[in-house]
């Protein structure tokens, strides 16, 4: 009897570990704690219920169950990187989904490439990610800087405007910035300064009055655009500075529900956002913002879209590809779209971009919410937006 046992153990052990195996292991690198931690408890919210949204509530891809595994790299780049090699090689991720900074995020390319495994970037919008620095393993549902700053230069660049920026002094405010620049060029308006500052800052007043300075003895609409992740406050820092006695108006991207708070005191503020609950209507938002305001009392912000998108994209993925094999999945992915809350998104093949629509908003202040309301002016349609394709694939 003790062999038969030892058998049965043993099928046993194997049994469950197939079992195992055959989970769809989804691992989640964000910055929770550090100072983008918002943004990526939303990306994680976001993420859990577009699974369950896009799996009818199985949670299950082609027969297998979704396993979520999380990774909190405080947004620092080493963190980040070692991070995503445990998830590939210890835990046995099939796919990864992150990170929320930029600078992480271009940490974790290399470690896609060595482990020859998808990396499904999102919310980090840096232009190398999918441009110098990318490699055939990444694909981003996160909108670029060229999208934010293409579209916010749509949506404020006219000919006889003239504009100064202010950017973070790091990928993202340089990446943007140089974006915006050439996305201007196009629409007649002129560009008078650039900024660039820690992203610690907190006292705007030098670097403000330069931006001032700049533009103060322009004809014309003058208008400051801010590029800004994390805190600071940037925008109520400058309008504390009385910007209206030269005639400089200031403008600036979406943004999440808190940060919305300081637009209260921008009414009729113009720019472009990735996303404001309100704005698409498709059958993915009314139900995403339903559930997250009966779950959360609260709409669902900015990242939350985003961690949405990214698990509406592992799922059309993982079906289309019948298999989590890299190879499969790639040729799956390229030229993939899929549905998401912003509506239809593209997978585009040279650089695994998602192209997708943004938002041209005007600030509307309703007091009984504590943000600024986006009012939307337009949709700013994929085929609006010249996106640069910047890999040289």
């Amino acid at each position: 009897m003790r062999p038969i046992s030892l058998v049965a153990a043993a099928a046993l052990t194997l049994s469950a570990a197939a079992a195992h195996a055959d989970d769809l292991k989804i691992a989640l690198i964000y910055g929770k704690t550090g100072p983008l931690e918002a943004y990526a408890k939303q990306t994680e919210t976001g993420l859990r219920l577009g699974f369950e949204y896009a799996t009818k509530g199985t949670m299950t891809v082609d027969g297998r169950k979704i396993v979520i595994i999380t990774k909190d790299d405080q947004s620092k780049p080493d963190l980040s990187k070692a991070a995503l090699a445990e998830a590939y090689q210890d835990d046995g991720a099939d796919i990864a989904i992150g990170s929320t900074s930029s600078a992480a995020a271009l940490a974790d390319l290399p470690v896609a490439e060595e482990n020859k495994k998808i990396l499904i970037v999102e919310p980090a919008v840096a232009d190398q990610i999918t441009g110098e620095k990318w490699n055939r393993y990444i694909f981003r549902t996160g909108r670029n800087s060229s999208q934010d700053a293409i579209s916010n230069a749509v949506a404020i660049g006219k000919p006889g405007v003239t504009i100064a920026t202010l950017g973070q002094d790091y990928a993202f405010g340089r990446d943007g910035v140089a974006a915006f620049k050439a996305a201007l060029a196009k629409t007649g308006a002129t560009l008078a300064a650039e900024e660039y500052v820690p992203t610690t800052t907190t006292d705007f007043t030098a670097a403000g009055q330069r931006l001032f300075d700049a533009l103060k003895d322009k004809p014309g609409k003058k208008i400051i655009w801010v590029i800004w992740a994390g805190g600071g406050d940037p925008l109520t820092k400058l309008q504390d500075m009385d910007p209206k006695r030269y005639g400089i108006e200031l403008s600036t991207g979406g943004n999440i529900l808190p940060a919305l708070a300081a637009y209260k005191r921008l009414p009729g503020m113009e720019g472009a956002t990735y996303y404001y609950y309100d704005i698409p209507k498709n059958p993915v938002n009314d139900w995403l913002v339903a559930e997250h305001k009966k779950r959360f009392n609260a709409p669902p912000d900015f990242f939350t879209a985003g961690g949405f998108a990214a698990a509406m994209a592992t799922v059309a993925a993982v079906e289309k590809a019948k298999s989590t094999d890299t190879e499969k999945l790639i040729t799956a992915m390229e030229g993939l779209e899929f549905d998401t809350p912003k509506g239809k998104m593209i997978f585009r093949k040279e650089d695994h971009q998602a192209l997708q629509s943004m938002y041209h908003f005007r600030v509307k202040v309703d007091p009984e919410l504590a943000w600024a309301v986006n009012e939307p002016v337009r949709e700013i349609k994929i085929e609006d937006m010249e996106i640069p394709i910047r890999n040289k694939r």
